[in-house]
């Protein structure tokens, strides 16, 4: 449109130029007509005043198909969207920093105390939980008993060291009772090992040693061994047999009986916290 606009000025310059020619008298006022005339040429042949209307451009395309998305992809419609779910209230924003408490911090609970050895074994009968509080040593002829730091009852268990010539009674692992005993020899030895009460003889006389008394007798053995009442002096001996003061004889007949173990030990030393068997 450009390019036939420009030929139109120019073919109607050309009378107006040649009439210029003709006298220099003429030629402000072939000027003006030029002007004139080439203002009214622009109006006739203005672009914008032959473009159609709205309703023309409607009109001529009424009657086509509609496009497709090959042919003009950017002419067919996107889908419809999804309306947007109402927002929620705002969040608030904290300008500065909250410190929280912390919790008070629990008190770390108190160590448990040490457990002794007779706290770890108090349901042990056979473990020794407590002694008896003898200073010094004992001579020939000395017993001891104390029950009151043992229980009024409870598993029973006497034990003898011929090394040591000495028994202890221990009621559930607390000594009750201790004396010095005469052993046999080597000739007569007593038998080491462990024991059961077989019977339990208070008045009984030794057939084998002229009716010897032997008071408040505790047979450990059917041919002859056993724990009873006797003279207890430095320099005798027993014929195997294991004698102890009468008085403390009367106690230990007292408080055994049958099925109770003895056991009879060379040289074993035992304390708090030890098993006796």
């Amino acid at each position: 449109m450009i390019r036939n606009l420009a030929l139109a000025l120019a073919l109607a310059a050309l009378p107006f130029a040649a009439a210029a020619q003709t006298t220099a008298g003429q030629t402000g006022d072939a000027a003006e007509a030029v002007a004139a005339e080439a203002a009214g040429t622009f109006e006739q042949v203005d672009p914008d005043s032959d473009l159609p209307s709205a309703d023309d451009a409607a009109a001529a395309y009424a009657g086509l198909p509609p496009l497709t998305a090959d042919e003009a992809p950017e002419m067919v419609a996107a889908p419809a969207l999804k309306p947007e779910p109402p927002r929620g209230p705002a969040v608030r924003m904290i300008a500065n920093e909250v410190a929280q408490p912390l919790p008070a911090a629990e008190p770390a609970p108190a160590p448990a105390p040490a457990l002794t050895p007779a706290a770890l074994t108090r349901n042990d009968p056979f473990v020794i939980k407590s002694i008896l509080p003898i200073e010094g040593s004992i001579r020939y002829g000395d017993w001891f008993w104390d029950e009151s730091a043992a229980p009024r009852t409870g598993k029973l268990v006497i034990t003898v060291d011929l090394e040591a010539r000495v028994i202890s009674a221990f009621r559930d692992g607390h000594e009750i009772g201790t004396a010095v005993v005469l052993v046999g020899t080597q000739a007569h030895p007593t038998p080491l090992g462990s024991f059961p009460i077989l019977t339990k003889e208070k008045d009984n006389v030794s057939e084998k040693y002229n009716n010897a008394p032997m008071p408040h007798t505790l047979r450990l053995t059917w041919d002859g061994i056993a724990i009873h009442g006797s003279p207890v002096m430095n320099g005798y001996a027993s014929h195997g047999c294991i004698g102890v003061p009468d008085e403390f004889a009367a106690k230990l007949f007292a408080a055994a009986k049958r099925g109770d173990k003895v056991i009879i030990t060379r040289g074993k030393m035992i304390g708090i916290g030890d098993k006796v068997m």
